[in-house]
């Protein structure tokens, strides 16, 4: 069974963009792992998720199929994090699928691989994403190679389409 990694914030991630995608790739028999800065976290709308592992003891990666940066307020304790832009970089350079939705897509933009690749986000980001090179969309969900984008909670079911998607070809 392929597995995922799916990064909240330790509060304030937005429950659509977690819980929607996370629904698309559990019934197409994708495991998809919950990573946060500690055990106990909590979505905007209060809902208690328990994280599997903590981002700062993530070194192997070779296990799972992608890492996917889930979006809300909270997302933003991420942008200048470095575990987590690393392991943005790592995903990547090792052709793995990576996602981010909402803000979450401005950790990608930082930790350097949205330059010259097609994205998208929530509008608050727009210009971070145009500052680090990116070529910004405003659609509702862009793919371009392995990286799958999203704006927002509208766009929660057809982001976890796509990542499900980009999964079955790698």
């Amino acid at each position: 069974m392929k597995e995922i990694l799916f990064v909240v914030a330790p509060s304030n991630f937005k429950d659509e963009e977690y819980f929607i995608p996370r629904e698309v790739l559990m019934n197409n028999n994708i495991k998809v792992v919950t990573v946060s800065t500690q055990k106990n976290t909590r979505s905007a709308k209060g809902e208690g998720v328990s994280s599997s592992l903590i981002l700062r003891d993530i070194e192997d990666i070779s296990q799972y199929f992608g890492i996917v940066f889930i979006g809300g307020p909270g997302a933003e304790v991420y942008f200048n994090d470095v575990k987590a832009k690393n392991l943005a970089r790592r995903f990547y350079e090792n052709n793995k699928v990576v996602g981010a939705i909402c803000i979450a897509p401005s950790i990608l933009a930082n930790a350097g691989i949205l330059e010259g690749k097609k994205a998208t986000c929530f509008p608050s980001e727009e210009s971070n994403l145009r500052d680090k090179g990116c070529d910004y969309t405003g659609a509702g969900v862009e793919v371009d190679g392995n990286i799958v984008t999203a704006n927002g909670p509208g766009a929660a079911q057809e982001f976890g389409e796509r990542i499900l998607g980009r999964l079955k070809e790698i």
